[in-house]
């Protein structure tokens, strides 16, 4: 799994929280857009975790550019947003699924297993 997102702190308890659970394992952790493409085309996680909001290159644009490149990847989105656009836009840049961070910690692991298993 790759963890995108520009906020390290809010990264490293993401993947502190995921690595409590013996079935996920994070390979990298991209801090913008453009880092978030190159790592997820070199790695080829089974899911990558992209924060919306990032500097350089946004989440949705990434994962345009991944899917792409890539078009078996499965991108779950990040946000602090739960607004109906931000969902459309999410799925319409091609996201198998989106969570916003406050219900990350009831919410992420059991979505990331289903999109995993896709």
């Amino acid at each position: 799994m790759l963890i995108a997102d520009d906020h390290r702190m809010f990264a490293e308890a993401l993947e502190a929280i995921l690595g409590t659970d013996q079935r996920l394992e994070v390979a990298g952790q991209a801090s913008d857009g453009a880092e978030a493409v190159r790592l997820a085309l070199r790695l080829q996680p089974d899911v990558i975790l992209m924060d919306i909001a990032m500097p350089i290159m946004d989440g949705l644009q990434a994962t345009r550019q991944i899917l792409k490149q890539w078009p078996s990847a499965s991108v779950l989105m990040l946000t602090g947003s739960n607004s109906k656009s931000d969902v459309d836009r999410a799925r319409e840049a091609g996201a198998a699924g989106y969570v916003t961070k406050e219900r990350i910690a009831a919410e992420l692991i059991d979505a990331i297993l289903e999109i995993a298993t896709r």
